[in-house]
This record gives structure tokens, sequence and C-alpha cells, in this order.
């Protein structure tokens, strides 16, 4: 085969990857709007509507996380027993209820007690909902790609979801100044439909008949992949929440820059090397992507400039973006096809751990020690990342032949 030959071959299973996946991914970014929108006006509503403080406002927001976590088990069993499909269609219509709590929250008379206590139903609701329908177009995804783009459908849902969040977030301020919590409360309830629709259409991928591990079972078999992508979680959560303060210190114009570089490096990789796990391996890329994250958060730590800071934000970024997909490539090649979808959700959750614990170990940390002190913590974590992952890389697996 040419070169020239080759490349065709290659835009053509290019092509054909984006359009059985391209469904999954409408699903995951419609569905994730629904997470996106309410976010950032929850906490007005939580602290300026129903006039509750700001330990309220975090449990409320932290609620969906620990519900997430909490159904990644029933997810994946129930992707097994009975396709992926089940749980998006389940999922979905649990998310539009979920934004109807908003609503009977916002309308409902009973005061500011039964109003926070509604909200926080819904809070867990949607927990459950994004449990179901993000491990289910993921496990769903792989079925209609084939493991052999894992990496690849890994990475483009990651896409889905981050875009979700970033367009979210202003819709929800824009909802709530033209429309007010109420009608932010209705768009949370039609989007999931709007998704459903979308599964509804699609055909399902049947579960695969076999002997079905146990979640303990599955834990011991992804630990040090889930662990690891846990590690380097925590330079992510370094920015997310100290990049701002860590500007405003050194008297430095621009934090958002920091940001826009983070996000920059983290969609440059995705879009342009998003295969690289599949074609390389997983273990392989994971380390290269560690490293490189490592002397972001390093450069980040010893920055004396806001130039500095933004490489290594940028830096960050472009190390983090491939490690998740790169890891999950290790952890599909170790578990048999019967269970995938409970190894995509038990490996997910080490993700909900790690961001959930990210923010407040570096907080503690910076708390003692400074600002730039969380990078270091940063870089240190991404260090035992990369042990971890080479261990991962030789322990003994369950392992049911190349994928």
């Amino acid at each position: 085969m040419t070169p020239r030959e080759e490349i065709l071959a290659d835009d053509g299973r290019r092509h054909g990857f984006f359009r059985l996946a391209l469904p999954l991914l409408a699903i995951a970014f419609i569905g994730f709007l629904t997470v996106g929108i309410p976010l950032p006006i929850l906490p007005i509503q939580v602290h300026e509507a129903l006039g509750f403080g700001t330990v309220t406002v975090g449990i409320t927001i932290g609620l969906q996380s620990l519900a997430t976590v909490a159904t990644r088990q029933y997810a994946g069993r129930l992707c097994d027993s009975q396709g992926p499909r089940a749980a998006v269609l389940l999922g979905l219509p649990v998310g539009s209820l979920a934004g109807a709590t908003y609503l009977v929250a916002a309308l409902a008379p009973g005061g500011r007690i039964a109003g926070l206590a509604i909200l926080l139903a819904g809070r867990v609701l949607l927990g459950i909902s994004e449990s179901l329908f993000l491990t289910g177009t993921l496990t769903w995804g792989i079925g209609r790609v084939g493991p052999q783009h894992t990496g690849r459908m890994m990475a483009w849902q990651g896409i889905a979801i981050y875009a979700a969040l970033g367009l979210g977030a202003p819709m929800g301020i824009a909802g709530l100044h033209n429309l007010g919590f109420s009608g932010v409360a209705v768009i949370a309830m039609l989007l999931p439909l709007a998704a459903l629709s979308i599964g509804f259409a699609l055909p399902a991928v049947a579960p695969v008949p076999g002997r079905r591990s146990s979640f303990l079972g599955m834990l011991s078999q992804v630990w040090q992949a889930g662990l690891a992508l846990a590690l380097a979680t925590t330079g992510f959560g370094a920015i997310a929440s100290f990049l701002a303060l860590y500007y405003s210190v050194r008297g430095w114009p621009g934090a958002g820059l920091g940001f826009a570089a983070f996000a920059l490096g983290y969609i440059i990789v995705r879009l342009f090397f998003a295969g690289l796990p599949d074609r390389l391996g997983g273990i392989a890329v994971t380390v290269v992507s560690l490293l490189i994250e490592m002397l972001g958060q390093v450069i980040l730590w010893l920055a004396g400039r806001a130039g500095w800071a933004l490489t290594g934000a940028f830096l960050s970024g472009a190390g983090y973006s491939l490690i998740f997909p790169a890891l999950g490539v290790e952890v599909m090649r170790r578990v048999s096809p019967q269970n995938r979808g409970l190894a995509v959700g038990a490996y997910i959750a080490f993700f909900d751990i790690g961001f959930a614990l990210a923010g407040p170990v570096t907080g503690a940390i910076a708390a003692w020690f400074g600002y730039p002190a969380a990078f270091l913590a940063g870089a240190l974590a991404a260090g035992a990342a990369i042990g971890l992952a080479l261990s991962a890389a030789t322990g003994n697996r369950l392992k049911a032949g190349p994928y």
C-alpha cells in the first residue's frame, strides 16, 4: 500500500468511527448540558434566594458527585447484564426528573427548608442520571466502534463533556437573567428528553454472555490504573482551585488567560492526538503525558512571571488531556467483554473520587505552605502516577486477548 493509500484508508476508518460514535457523543453532550447549565446558578439560588451559607452551597453542589460515585457499580452492572442502551434510556429520564425537582423547588410553597430539601433531592437524582447515561454512552460507544478504538472514544466523549460544561455555564447565567430559575429548570428538564430521542433511534449493542465479575473483583483489576488517574487529577484540581488566587498574590493580571491556556492545551491534544493510545499503547502515552503534566506543574510552582505561569498551565492541560483515555485503553484490554460496563463504571469512579479530593487536599497544602506548593503537590502526584502506571503494565491481570 502506498503512503497515499494508507492516508485514504485511515481517513475512511476515521469517518467510519465518527459515523458510529457521533450519536453517542451527541447524547453525552446534550445530557451533560443538564449538569453544566444549572451549575453556576444553583449557588445563587441556594445562597441568595433561599438564604443559606456557603457550607450549604458546597453540600448542594457536592451531593451530585457523591450520588454519581455511589451508583457507578449499578450503572456498570446494568450495562453488562441488559446492555448499555438500557442504562442510557433509564439515566436520561432520571435527569429530566432532576430538572423537574428544580422547577418544583422554585414554585412550590413551603419555605426555604422545603426548597432546599427538594433541590438536594434533585442533585441526588442528577448524580444517578450522570452515572447511568455516561457509563452507558461510553460502553455503548465502545461496542459500536469496536474495542480497538477505545482510546479515541474516551477522548471524544471527554471533549463532549467539557464542551457541555464550557457552554453550559454561560447558558445557565443567561437563562437566569432572562428566564429566571424556573425557566432554567424547564430547560434542564427538557434537554435529557431530547437526548433520549437520539437513544431510542439507535440500535442496541447486545450484552456479551459469560461469567460476571464482582465489583470488588473488578476493583482489584483496575485499581492501579484508577489510582494513577486519581493522582493525575491533582494537578487539574490545583489549577481549578488556586490558579486565580496564585495570580492575585503575585500581582499578575490575566488569570483568565491561565485557565484558557490549560483548556487550549487540553483541547489541542485531544483533537489531534486522540488516537495515540489505541495505536501506541496506553502505558506509553500515559507515561509521556504524565511527564508533560509534571513539567507544567513544576513550571507553575517556580514561575516568576505570568508568562511562565501560562506556559505551565498550557503544558499541564496538554499532559492531562490523554491520561484518562490512555489508562482506559489499558483497563479495557485487561477485562473480558462481558464485564466491560462494570470496568467502565469502576474506572470512572476513580476519576470522580480524584476530582472530589483534589481541591480539599491541595487546599490544605496551600494553607500550610502557600499557593505555589499546590502545584508542587500536583507534580509529585503525577510522579507517583507514573509509578502506578508502570506497575499496572507489569502486574498480573485478567487478559481476554488483545482487547
